[in-house]
C-alpha cells in the first residue's frame, strides 16, 4: 500500500496537516480491532489508518461522494490534458481571456453530456485560490486562471483494503459502538467555518448531536477554535449540575492555519486513547 500524506485529489478540509501526529497517535493505541471513520471526507484518515495498521478493519463512510471522483480519475486526467492545450498560450497563474474561457466551458459541456465531470478537481486548475465549483453553473460564473495541473493525478492504491460505506453517521455509530476494540474518527463539518463543499446544511443542533458519539472510550475528534465547541462543553461541565464534558482528559494537538497576513485560525485534534 502506498503512503499518502494528503488526499490524491483536491478536497476542502482534508487532514493533511495532522497526518504526522495522527500516524503517531493511531500507532500508540493498543488492541485496536476496527477503526470507523464516521465523516470520511477525502478518506485520508482511513487511508493512514489502514497503512499504519494493515491488519485492522477500517470502515470509511464516504459522506461526500469522494469515491466517485477517485473512480473517474482517468476521465478527469483526460480532461486536464485537453485543458492544457486550450490554455497553452496563457502564462501560468494569469487570467484566461474571455474567448478561451468560452472554449473551456464548451469543452467541459461536451464531457458533461457523456458522463461524470469532477468539477472540484477541474476548479482547482481553473479558479483563483480559495474559489470552488461543484457544478457547471458555479464554474461558469467565476473568472478563470491558468492554474492547470501539469501532470496527471495518481490515486492508485489510495483506499486499498478499506471498507467503504455511505450512510448516516448515527446509524454507523450505533452499529459499531459496542464492538470490542473500536476507535471512532469524528471529523464533522466545522461549526462557523465554510462548509460549501459538503452536501448538507449543518445547524448548531447538528454539531451538538455529534458529541453523543464521544461517549465511547476511544476517539479522534477534529474541530477548530472558530467553533468554540470545546469552550462550550467546558462551560457546561463547570456550570450545570450533572453536566459532562466529552473532551475532559483528551489529548490536544493543534495546527495553526493562516488565511492572510492578519487572519488565521487553529485546527484542533482531540484524542482519547
Amino acid at each position: 500500500m502506498r503512503d499518502f500524506n494528503s488526499a490524491p485529489l483536491p478536497f476542502m478540509g482534508q487532514k493533511r496537516r495532522f497526518a504526522r501526529a495522527f500516524k503517531r497517535s493511531i500507532n500508540e493505541i493498543e488492541n485496536v480491532k476496527v477503526i470507523v471513520d464516521l465523516f470520511g471526507g477525502s478518506g485520508l484518515l482511513s487511508h493512514i489508518s489502514k497503512f499504519c495498521l494493515p491488519d485492522v478493519r477500517v470502515v470509511y463512510n464516504d459522506y461526500d461522494g469522494f469515491r466517485e471522483r477517485l473512480a473517474n480519475v482517468d476521465r478527469t486526467n483526460e480532461m486536464l490534458r485537453g485543458l492544457r492545450e486550450i490554455v497553452s498560450g496563457v502564462q501560468g497563474d494569469k487570467r484566461v481571456p474571455d474567448d478561451l474561457k468560452d472554449k473551456i466551458l464548451s469543452f467541459i459541456s461536451e464531457y458533461e453530456k457523456s458522463g461524470f465531470v469532477d468539477y472540484i478537481t477541474l476548479g482547482s486548475s481553473l479558479l483563483f485560490s480559495g474559489k470552488r465549483a461543484t457544478c457547471y453553473d458555479e464554474l461558469a460564473k467565476h473568472t478563470m486562471y491558468n492554474c492547470v495541473k501539469m501532470n496527471d493525478y495518481d490515486v492508485e492504491g489510495y483506499l486499498d483494503g478499506v471498507e467503504i460505506v455511505s450512510e448516516d453517521y448515527k446509524v454507523l455509530y450505533e452499529r459499531f459502538k459496542d464492538v470490542k476494540g473500536v476507535v471512532f474518527l469524528v471529523d464533522p463539518p466545522y461549526l462557523s467555518t465554510d462548509v460549501g463543499q459538503y452536501k448538507c446544511y449543518w445547524k448548531l443542533g447538528d454539531y451538538l448531536d455529534v458529541l453523543k458519539v464521544l461517549e465511547t472510550d476511544r476517539y479522534f475528534y477534529f474541530t477548530s477554535n472558530k467553533s468554540q465547541i470545546i469552550e462550550l462543553c467546558g462551560w457546561i461541565r463547570d456550570n450545570i449540575e450533572g453536566g459532562c464534558d466529552p473532551f475532559n482528559g483528551a489529548e490536544v494537538v493543534t495546527v495553526e492555519n493562516t488565511i492572510n497576513f492578519d487572519c488565521g485560525y487553529t485546527d484542533i485534534m482531540l484524542i482519547k486513547k
